[in-house]
């Protein structure tokens, strides 16, 4: 059940295993103070002491924002299974389908969303400049399974499975 804490009742975890640093944080900040109905979707994880478990970074970011309460769901975990859960809750397991994100989305929106597009970085007179280039395939939907099945069996990811095939 997911319940309001007084915010200064939260202990954020000092064993915390991730971080998260300025520019990242204040995107954190922003995208909060601009969408804060996420956080009612995705509440702090507490233990039965209000250490946080899960959502250590959300709350510095609510903490800076002035929120006086904050959404947590308590959990009642043994010690190994805090420890377990401070790892699994933190990995990643999918990758972005970039040719959705290409096509679906408008990538100002996504940047200002705090998503990391890839950059492009091109050599002008020795002076490095950072552009994004897209280059857009069409298939038929038919098309489109066959070659994203083919990209699978070479890669985990479209942009990787390019980036081999061009090695060869």
């Amino acid at each position: 059940m997911i319940e309001a804490y007084n915010i200064n009742d939260i202990r954020p975890n000092d064993t915390n295993p991730r971080y998260i640093k300025d520019t990242k944080f204040q995107q954190l900040v922003k995208s909060i103070r601009e969408f804060p109905d996420m956080t009612m979707v995705r509440p702090l994880v507490i233990n039965q002491d209000n250490m946080i478990l899960g959502g250590n970074m959300r709350y510095m970011a609510m903490k800076e924002l002035g929120f006086t309460t904050v959404p947590c769901q308590k959990v009642d975990w043994s010690e190994e299974r805090q420890r377990e859960f401070l790892i699994r809750d933190n990995t990643n397991y999918g990758s972005w389908d970039w040719d959705s994100l290409a096509n679906d989305f408008n990538a100002d929106d996504l940047e200002d969303w705090g998503l990391e597009l890839p950059k492009v970085i091109d050599e002008v007179e020795d002076e490095p400049t950072i552009t994004t280039e897209k280059i857009t395939l069409e298939y038929t939907t038919e098309e489109y399974d066959k070659v994203k099945q083919a990209l699978k069996k070479i890669a985990s990811t479209p942009e990787q499975a390019v980036w081999k095939l061009l090695e060869l």
